[in-house]
């Protein structure tokens, strides 16, 4: 049986503490301790700011097409029977489970200039691997699962007789979709939204593989962190780190409020 509130909250709190709030104190001090100016000068250098713009942008357009794909994934899912679907349900778990080491390879394999996929795309003057569009194709592939398994109970929640009633007052299958289904989906949408960029932006094991790293082109900002520490600049890694937290604790900040915006514009309704 489960304490009581004032147990269970502290025993909450105190987690809370060791596994999140004590580990981020801890960067922020850190990166304190070279001043102002040494932050300053270490997150506006333009090689930094390159790899910001590359992992926030790709981060942003991959959860974004992750959103769209991922809902038209649970929809099939929930929405029809066919033969293999079973194993389709699986495949989407796949990005779950495989390490991200493997993932980065086996992407980099495929989309080569000697890859099964890259050599059928590199005739067409498209290069995939080793350029910011590989870094995008990994960031799609490991950001999926989250938006297809945050819509999808909520899919399933969806009772049958509201599209009846809505075909029945003279509504298409568009208008259904759009009208009805939609607004009920955006809070779930939203969130996987969230969950997926929130995941790209730290991405590094399947990103490192298929980006190629060129300084000012397809570097990420955890593989400038990263390169940080190597140097043995802790000060100057965590203050890097410190940077993509505020940025991405403000996303998500502002993505939250879209949530709960919508969830009172239902209630309103």
């Amino acid at each position: 049986m489960l304490p009581g509130f004032s147990l269970a909250l502290g025993y909450s709190v105190v987690y809370l503490a060791l596994i999140v709030l004590i580990p981020l104190s801890a960067v922020f001090l850190k990166s304190a301790s070279v001043g102002w100016d040494g932050f300053w000068h270490t997150v506006v250098h333009p090689r930094v700011l390159a790899s910001f713009r590359l992992s926030f942008g790709a981060s942003l357009i991959a959860a974004a097409i992750n959103a769209a794909f991922g809902l038209l994934f649970a929809w099939v899912l929930v929405r029809y029977r066919f033969l293999g679907r079973g194993l389709v349900d699986a495949l989407v778990d796949l990005p779950f489970a495989l390490p991200t080491a493997v993932a980065g390879i086996a992407l980099a394999t495929l989309y080569a200039k000697n890859g099964w996929i890259g050599s059928l795309l590199e005739p067409l003057g498209w290069e995939i691997a080793y350029t910011p569009t590989g870094v995008f194709v990994a960031l799609v592939f490991i950001g999926l699962p989250f938006v297809v398994r945050t819509v999808q109970p909520v899919l399933e929640d969806i009772e049958a007789e509201v599209e009846e009633a809505a075909a029945c007052l003279g509504a298409t299958r568009w208008q259904t979709f759009r009208r009805v289904i939609l607004p009920y989906l955006t809070p779930a949408l939203l969130t996987g939204f969230a969950l997926a960029f929130a995941r790209a932006v730290g991405e590094y094991g399947s990103v490192i593989f298929i980006a190629g790293n060129m300084p000012f082109v397809s570097e990420i900002a955890p593989l400038m962190i990263i390169t940080k520490l190597e140097q043995y600049d802790y000060a100057g890694a965590t203050a890097i780190a410190v940077v993509m937290l505020v940025l991405s604790f403000v996303l998500l900040l502002i993505i939250n409020g879209l949530q709960a915006w919508t969830q009172r514009g239902q209630r309103g309704r």
